[in-house]
């Protein structure tokens, strides 16, 4: 687990040259094809000395919820122990990880016009606002969606004007359905903010040097994409449509694009911190590969997992 721009991949496909692991993606864009620049989708040569699962497995037009990954990972993860091999997870999508571990109460489907309703709304007044009607509703909600998170803020919304029901006591019912397996849960994560920042600049001037803007405009020519889609409200592909769209300038484009990845990170980092029996490695740690591998060698140890 780890923060967007942590090299997660990289150490992944590292570590799996020395263990008999498998990699299951738990990123909520990597699903989609045709999506591969914004994303930082492993290239063909990464894949291919490490094969990735849940990539690709979606078309942008179509939803992809916390519960289908659930069922998904656990079936590659079946499919995998058969095999005598390991999965290893890997990813920043820390709802998926939860969802995974913990289970998920049944919520509402989305609603397109109760979100339609609350895009416009939040156009006219602000997130802010819909932020503070939210802790109004639902403080426990409120407290723990950040006000720079649109896409949980109108779900919370959604949610309670569906149901009539803090999205918080879905969350406090959740159904434990069982996970078989005894999680290692490490994180890889910049220790020096600043050099995290810097990262996530220099990586999306690296994406539009590599034809981002091309990516995005080749999906919003398919005609059937909603802006509201999750695909397209991804972090980056939002500002560049914008940009195409000429709402925005270029300058603009990526400065909203890079503040956007940054509030994302600092949410991640604040959901790892959560998760207690986690072991952190420094990402800018040249060794954290190493010492990664280390570690895990000593817990396969001591578990008698033989390698």
């Amino acid at each position: 687990m780890g923060p967007t721009a942590s090299g997660k991949t990289e150490v992944a496909a590292g570590l799996r040259e020395h263990f008999p692991f498998e990699i299951i993606s738990v990123d909520s864009a990597l699903v989609y094809r045709g999506m591969d620049i914004g994303t930082a989708k492993p290239d063909a040569g990464l894949l291919a000395r490490a094969p990735h699962r849940l990539l690709d497995i979606r078309d942008p037009a179509e939803p992809y919820s916390a519960a289908e990954f659930r069922e998904d990972a656990l079936m590659e993860m079946a499919d995998i122990t058969r095999q005598g091999r390991i999965p290893l997870l890997v990813g920043g999508t820390l709802l998926y990880f939860r969802a995974l571990e913990r289970g998920l109460s049944e919520m509402p489907q989305a609603d397109p016009g109760v979100r339609a309703r609350l895009e416009r709304e939040a156009q006219e007044v602000g997130w802010a606002a819909l932020h503070a009607r939210l802790a109004a509703v639902d403080p426990q909600a409120g407290a723990r969606i950040h006000a720079n998170d649109p896409q949980r803020i109108q779900r919370a919304l959604e949610v309670y004007e569906l149901t009539g029901q803090p999205i918080s006591d879905f969350h406090d019912s959740g159904r434990r359905s069982g996970f078989p397996y005894a999680a290692i849960k490490l994180v890889l994560a910049p220790a020096d903010r600043e050099r995290m920042h810097s990262r996530i600049e220099a990586r999306f001037r690296q994406m539009l040097e590599a034809g981002f803007i091309d990516e995005v405009r080749a999906l919003c020519q398919r005609g059937d994409l909603d802006a509201g889609l999750p695909a397209m409200r991804a972090v980056g592909y939002r500002q560049v449509r914008a940009y195409l769209d000429e709402q925005i300038d270029y300058e603009e484009m990526v400065r909203r694009a890079v503040i956007a990845t940054r509030q994302y990170a600092k949410r991640q980092l604040t959901w790892l911190r959560s998760e207690r029996d986690a072991t952190w490695f420094d990402a800018e740690n040249p060794d954290a590969s190493s010492e990664m591998r280390r570690f895990l060698q000593e817990r396969f140890k001591q578990s008698k997992i033989s390698m």
